[in-house]
């Protein structure tokens, strides 16, 4: 014996089968878009929580005014940390560490080994601030010794067989052309996190970065630096007021920070990941922008597939209007009824959630792919409980409208056969198909915008050729013989020019203060060799670029366009900024993705950077790397060639937006199937209604074309109004999205008219397919049922 509510549904199945597929599909895809992306934020939102001093782990931060305004950055100076372990009292670890993309990528020798592999300094507290639980080795010690290396589980066992044999054993590494060091493994760290910010394979002691750089001589409280200070506060310290505390540091160590209006200020750690955007000092977003917008797109296409559900519950309200009359005069309470409707709609979620699980399990792989991210359904708490939420909000969502509808019908006029026909009840439903159809045209609307915005990026000129240039590392011999193997290089049938640049061509730089004449100016730097200017296809609009020939360059610099008009210099050529003359002006760039508007840059000279531009002839790619590689292994026996193409790397800056684009694109076409699916069922069952009314104008010698028109009509209004309303708000939902861009699209006409055309075909078509199927059927058999 099935329960009360599934024996409802179930006898509803058997008399509505149509209606009840189209909510089962609708509620179902509804669902199912819902849990995708649920486990997308879940996995967006788990990055750099798992340290278990999560609570208590902070990062330092600096602000500091300008010209135009609150600059805030994550780079602080090595000074800091000492000043903090000495001064704060309520901090329990502290530790400077380089930021990962501060290097390139080392090369290592060990047990006849040769690897390439990303590193970052420390300091010793490392391992105690941050969960990376150590295989060998202990936490406060591992970082103590200036010779020491601490290895990833995966490097430790690539170059000594397992992380146990690995420990007190020797590894040679070497940085660019930094002649060759040693140092003494004295940990093993397990392999860090997929969904920690940072990525490395080993970490060195800080210490000896600071030996190396001469830092204890040079470095001052007046200077910036770039390096991250991160913290961990005692049990029971209140972040308040060591926020306060250290706000106010910088001031008691330099006059200079104080004049700058140098601020400290301490944010989270794992809020970085989510929250990494700040505008004149304050944070404005980063990521959560987007886990809010898919958090959003979940609801939107939950309230169109619930809408679905009301819609055609209210319009078959005339089939169970009898069962209505009879249970009141049996003595029903309407809340009985509202009780009995609400449980009805959320055991069809129920149902619609078990569908929806088996629709996840089979799209996953492919959302994933299309994500970037392994994904994966596993039964634990917090998903079965978001699933039982989620169909539970949606089943009460969809069954409130038709439980204060049907429960209000009087049973005197019912069970007479009466249904009361309210103005407000038809303005409600023809409301949610609008509202329904709003939705769909934002969707199509987005998509056209943000595929606009992508084609733009593609065709915007970036100042410089990106097409057929290869990037590498070098390590090794190549490193150390820069000049000599980048002479080779350029000799190599299908190289046009080579070059190297320090870290790489795209992305951002370290920024300082410069200052021409009293006026002072963020300046970024860009370390180049000879010959970049060439390689990339640069323009120069006045003087020359680097050369050999000219010794005094390396203490020249390039500037460009931008930091030439910042400063106001009239005749740039033969002037000197901060000591270092300036030789010639480029063209304005992009350096840095689209999202962010051309800064002041300077290009200084340094052959000794490692950071290989390779420009190939064009349809002779392969045959030039395969050379290259030839060339590279000759220098260094042992060695790969790890390359990416430019063009890559540039595409690379717009990943997320590019996934954006897709997952829109797919949320959007459910979206407007949802929507379709709803106005089939209320075409089916307007046509339906109407069968005596349809057979009578048939025989009265109504056309099919007018017969489709009088059932087509009234819904085309309908959608008609969505597209008016729909468009102004897209607009201004979008042009917000185009904020985010320093350099964006413009606005064009038929963004709008393509997305609400679209949306009219699509309900014409969905429409038109049961009116025909009214209009064709014989008027005979229509009245004779009647």
């Amino acid at each position: 014996m099935l329960p009360y509510p599934l024996l409802l549904i179930y006898r509803n199945f058997k008399r509505f089968k149509s209606t009840f597929f189209i909510n089962l599909i609708g509620l179902s895809t509804g669902l199912a878009c819902a849990l995708l992306i649920y486990l997308w934020i879940s996995d967006e939102r788990s990055f750099d929580r798992y340290h278990a001093l999560d609570g208590r782990l902070y990062q330092v931060l600096e602000n500091h005014r300008t010209a135009a305004g609150i600059e805030t950055q994550t780079g602080t100076i090595p000074l800091l940390a000492e000043a903090l372990r000495r001064e704060m009292p309520e901090i329990e670890f502290v530790a400077t560490t380089t930021p990962v993309p501060f290097f390139p990528v080392f090369s290592l020798v060990a047990g006849g080994q040769h690897l390439n592999a990303v590193a970052k300094y420390a300091d010793p507290a490392f391992f105690q601030l941050f969960s990376y639980p150590l295989l060998v080795g202990t936490p406060a010690t591992v970082l103590r010794d200036k010779h020491a290396i601490v290895l990833s589980e995966a490097l430790a066992t690539k170059l000594f067989g397992s992380p146990q044999n690995s420990l007190g054993k020797t590894v040679a590494w070497q940085l660019a052309a930094d002649s060759k060091q040693t140092s003494l493994v004295a940990g093993v760290f397990a392999r860090v996190p997929r969904n920690s910010s940072e990525q490395f394979d080993f970490v060195l002691p800080f210490a000896s970065f600071k030996d190396r750089m001469q830092m204890g001589e040079t470095i001052k409280w007046d200077d910036d630096g770039p390096f991250n200070t991160y913290l961990v506060l005692k049990e029971g310290a209140d972040p308040a007021q060591f926020q306060a505390k250290l706000a106010g540091l910088l001031k008691t160590k330099s006059a200079q920070a104080q004049a700058r209006g140098r601020t400290l200020f301490v944010r989270p750690f794992a809020a970085g990941y989510l929250h990494g955007t700040y505008e004149n000092g304050v944070a404005t977003g980063g990521r959560i922008a987007y886990v809010r917008l898919f958090a959003l797109i979940a609801a939107l296409i939950l309230v169109i597939a619930s809408i679905n559900f009301m819609n055609l519950f209210t319009a078959k309200a005339s089939r169970r209007v009898k069962e209505v009359g009879i249970r009141k005069a049996l003595g029903a309470s309407r809340a009985a009824l509202m009780g009995q409707y609400l449980t009805e709609s959320v055991v069809m979620a129920l149902l619609a959630l078990v569908v929806a699980v088996g629709l996840v399990q089979l799209v996953l792989p492919q959302f994933s792919a299309l994500t970037g991210k392994p994904l994966a359904l596993r039964w634990e708490p917090q998903l079965v409980g978001a699933g039982l939420a989620l169909a539970l909000g949606t089943g009460l969502l969809a069954g409130s409208y038709p439980a204060f509808y049907l429960s209000g019908f009087q049973p005197a006029a019912v069970l007479k056969g009466k249904l009361p026909t309210r103005a407000g009840d038809v303005w409600t439903r023809q409301g949610l198909v609008v509202l329904q159809f709003t939705l769909s045209v934002l969707f199509i609307v987005a998509v056209v915008v943000v595929n606009a915005q992508l084609a733009f990026v593609q065709r915007q000129p970036l100042g410089y050729d990106k097409a057929h240039v290869l990037r590498f590392d070098t390590g090794g011999k190549a490193a150390r013989q820069q000049a000599a193997f980048l002479a080779e290089v350029k000799k190599l049938p299908g190289v046009m020019q080579a070059s190297s640049v320090l870290g790489g061509f795209l992305g951002g730089r370290y920024v300082t203060e410069m200052s021409w004449q009293g006026k002072r100016l963020p300046v970024a730097t860009m370390l180049v060799n000879y010959g970049l200017v060439e390689t990339m296809g640069m323009h120069l609009v006045a003087g020359r670029s680097f050369a050999p020939q000219f010794r005094a360059d390396s203490a020249a610099v390039l500037v460009n366009q931008t930091l030439v008009a910042g400063l106001g210099m009239p005749d740039p050529v033969g002037q000197r900024l901060d000591g270092a003359r300036i030789v010639g002006v480029v063209r304005d760039f992009h350096y840095e993705s689209l999202h962010e508007k051309i800064k002041p840059l300077l290009l200084k000279l340094d052959p000794q950077i490692n950071t290989v531009l390779v420009k190939l002839q064009s349809n002779a790619e392969q045959g030039t790397i395969a050379r290259l590689q030839h060339l590279y292994a000759a220098y260094n026996p042992g060695f790969t060639l790890d390359y990416t193409f430019l063009d890559a790397d540039y595409q690379a800056q717009y990943m997320a937006e590019r996934r954006v684009a897709v997952l829109a694109r797919y949320f959007a076409g459910l979206a407007i199937l949802i929507s379709a699916l709803g106005l089939l069922g209320l075409a089916a069952f307007t046509a339906e209604r109407r069968r005596k009314e349809i057979g009578i104008r048939k025989a009265l010698g109504a056309s099919e074309l007018g017969i489709v028109w009088l059932l087509t009509s009234s819904l085309t209004r309908l959608v008609v109004v969505a597209i008016v309303l729909a468009l102004p708000l897209s607009y201004l939902l979008l042009q917000r999205w185009l904020e985010g861009f320093a350099y964006r699209v413009a606005w064009q006409w038929w963004y709008f008219a393509a997305a609400g055309t679209g949306a009219l075909l699509i309900a014409w078509l969905t429409v038109s397919v049961q009116a025909w199927r009214a209009a064709r059927r014989n008027p005979v058999f229509s009245l004779r049922a009647e």
